[in-house]
Order: C-alpha cells, then sequence, then structure tokens
C-alpha cells in the first residue's frame, strides 16, 4: 500500500474494498475467506478485515457449517440480502403485479389484481393501493422499510415519474405515478416505460443475459419495444427509444386487429378474450385463427425488421403476454426477419410470461440501490442506509 495515502484515500480504498466483496458474494450461496480473496483480488489479511468489518455493519453473515464435513469447516460467509426489502410493481392494461424482493432479487411475495382496459385513472390507481398494499402486508413489510420501488407503466415517462403520454390507456396521459406510489412507500420510486424495464428484466435474468445487444419486442394487448446496447438500457435523448410503433408505416397499431377480428363461432363478447382464444383455436387446427396469428405475425416483424436493420442486435427477444404463445409466433416471425433484414439475429422467446415486467421493475430499484450504495462516503449499516438513501433521482441501468 502507497505510505502517501492521506486518511480520505484509505476510507475510499476501504470502502471500495468492502463494495469488492459485496459484489463477489451476491447471488452467491456462500464463500470462505480465501475464496473471496482469489475472487476480489485482496490479500487474505485485507480480506479478513473487510469481511470484519461487513459482518459488524449487518451486510454479511456467516452460513452454517456444512453437514458431513470431515474436521473442522473453514467458516463460510454470504451477502445478507435479507436486509432489505424492494418493490417492484407492473401497472398494466388488464393487471396490476407488485412484486416484494430481497436485495438480491429473489421475489418473495406477489399480489395480483385483473383490471381492464377500460378503466379510468382514479380506478386504476386505486387497483394500484389494493395491490401493494397487499403484497405489504403479505410480506410483513411496513412502509418505511421498503427500500427503493420500481414501477412500470404504459407510454412515455418523463425522469420525475410521469406519464407524459399514453395512447393505450384511458385518463393515463399526465399521471404522476411517481408520486402516487411514493404515498404507500417511504422510498424512493423510480418509474419506466413498460417495454424498456421488460428489456432490463431479460437482459438481467432472462433470454438475454448474455447478450449486449438486443431489440426486445412487448407482444400483448399491444406492441412495443425496448432496446439494450452494449448490455445497458438505452433511453434515447428524451425517453422515446424503441417508439416505433408510433410510426404507422411500422403496422404495430393495426397488428392485433388481426387477433381481435377473429371471431370463432360468434360466441366471444370481450374482443380482449378472443385475442387469448385465438392463439388456442390456433394451436388446435382452427384454419382462420391459424390464418389470424399470422397475419399479427407479419405486422409486428415490419417494425421489429426496421430496429434490427437500425441497430444490427446480436438477439431479438419476443416478450409480453403472447409469449406463451411463442411456439406459434416463433418460426413466422423469423421468416419475416429474413424477408426484410441484410442479417437475422438469434430470436428467442422470453420465459416470463406476463411477470417480466414486473422483474424489471425490481431490477431497477435495485439498481437504485446498488448506485446509493457505490455513491456513498462510507458503507454504513443497512438501517443507516436505508434514511440515507431516499433520493429519487433517475439511476442508469
Amino acid at each position: 500500500m502507497d505510505e502517501g495515502l492521506s486518511g480520505g484515500d484509505l476510507s475510499r480504498l476501504r470502502r471500495l474494498n468492502a463494495l469488492a466483496v459485496i459484489g463477489v458474494l451476491r447471488g452467491e450461496r456462500a464463500l470462505t475467506l480465501t475464496e473471496v480473496a482469489r475472487r476480489t483480488g485482496l490479500s487474505r489479511a485485507s480480506t479478513e478485515d473487510v469481511v470484519r468489518e461487513l459482518l459488524e455493519h449487518g451486510w454479511m453473515t456467516e452460513a452454517e457449517p456444512t453437514a458431513g464435513t470431515v474436521g473442522r469447516p473453514a467458516r463460510r460467509y454470504r451477502f445478507h440480502s435479507d436486509a432489505g426489502r424492494v418493490l417492484g410493481v407492473d401497472i398494466g392494461g388488464h393487471k396490476i403485479l407488485a412484486l416484494v424482493a430481497d436485495l438480491d432479487g429473489a421475489v418473495t411475495h406477489t399480489a395480483r389484481t385483473a383490471v381492464t382496459l377500460k378503466m379510468g385513472r382514479r380506478q386504476r390507481l386505486a387497483a394500484v393501493d389494493r395491490t401493494v398494499n397487499a403484497v405489504l402486508a403479505d410480506a410483513g413489510l411496513a412502509a418505511t422499510e421498503v427500500w427503493a420501488s420500481g414501477v412500470a407503466t404504459t407510454g412515455l415517462v418523463d425522469a420525475t415519474g410521469r406519464v407524459m403520454l399514453s395512447e393505450a390507456l384511458p385518463e393515463w396521459t399526465g399521471v404522476d405515478v411517481a408520486s402516487h406510489v411514493g404515498r404507500l412507500v417511504s422510498g424512493p420510486v423510480l418509474v419506466e416505460n413498460d417495454s424498456k424495464i421488460a428489456a432490463l428484466a431479460e437482459s438481467w435474468r432472462g433470454v438475454a443475459r448474455y447478450a449486449k445487444d438486443v431489440v426486445f419486442i412487448l407482444a400483448g394487448l399491444r406492441t412495443g419495444a425496448g432496446l439494450i446496447i452494449d448490455g445497458k438500457l438505452h433511453r434515447g435523448f428524451g425517453n422515446a427509444a424503441g417508439e416505433i410503433g408510433s410510426l404507422p408505416a411500422a403496422r404495430w397499431v393495426q397488428a392485433p386487429d388481426h387477433l381481435r377480428s377473429w371471431t370463432g363461432d360468434g360466441s366471444h363478447a370481450d374482443p380482449d378474450t378472443v385475442m387469448e382464444d385465438v392463439f388456442l383455436a390456433a394451436r388446435g387446427g382452427d384454419r382462420k385463427a391459424a390464418s389470424a396469428v399470422r397475419r399479427y405475425v407479419r405486422d409486428i416483424a415490419v417494425g421489429a425488421s426496421a430496429l434490427v436493420l437500425a441497430l444490427d442486435p446480436e438477439l431479438v427477444v419476443i416478450g409480453g403476454g403472447f409469449s406463451r404463445s411463442g411456439d406459434l409466433i416463433l418460426e413466422p416471425f423469423r421468416r419475416e426477419l429474413d424477408r426484410w433484414c441484410i442479417r437475422t439475429p438469434e430470436v428467442r422467446v422470453s420465459g416470463f410470461g406476463d411477470e417480466g415486467v414486473a422483474l424489471g421493475a425490481v431490477r431497477l430499484a435495485l439498481n437504485h440501490v446498488d448506485s446509493v450504495l457505490h455513491r456513498r462516503g462510507e458503507l454504513a449499516s443497512p438501517k443507516q442506509f436505508l434514511a440515507g438513501g431516499r433520493s429519487r433521482d433517475r439511476v442508469e441501468p
């Protein structure tokens, strides 16, 4: 160590070493001191000092000895992921989904409320209140114990968490989502477009976690896109990146009409129910339903092809509610990309179903926690961290 280091430099070095140890422990079951030292590149003595500090502050716990070990087992340590909780909320057209997760992102509790596309602002926000309160009650959490919340919503969202424009939900343009959810929990609330957040989830723990450049297509009652460039969520200058569906020539707006127009035997009163049933009928061999699905895929592939030609990604991911019917969508979608693209990237279907957006909201909240942890001048205890990390500034994923 350089003898010329000042006291401030030494304090910063200790904090950086502590963050390095936390980084290798997160997501791991348990590691020995030797394993931690090897992965961080720290000396054994430095590792012991850092581990001792993290144990004292409550960021690390000692794991139970491994059963059946001969002799005295080496002590093993893990990140104290239970030290705090984050909240992820998906405000959708047909559901409100809320997840509580620990600091490793493991979901511990879930609450879901069914809503409809026709609901106005007050009804939808009331459903958000019920869902968030239900998941907190189920988790046994007070509002003050939520470290950070990520919220996903349709439409363009500004840096303060207000919806600038939403054409999918009635009376939703202008809603200050961050302030509303902020009445339910005391921690910072980060709000983002649902397609972008779903792309973040795929890059975190989904089929895109090993890809650096990704086009994510949210396929459902409406079509949206999220872009991962060089491993990071790309928002664009005005947070409107990926909004190619606004261009009529992209054909994303009319694509769901092909599914809505399928009526089968005419017994379906709800057009949105038809959109679910058409995939079941197509899988069962109904020719009219299969034709409707092909036309739907052909339309969403137009906008997707434009994004592929512009970005040349290594991967395209199809997610959202319709991804559950990926067996019907995947191959015709690939063929359409082959028609329009100079190079067709790998195409995969998300495994998250309709939960990907809420998982991305959890990741957004964790990004805020990580950001505060890295920018603090000193490593505080989890309780002190909670008290000092309430900034609502946007955090880059």
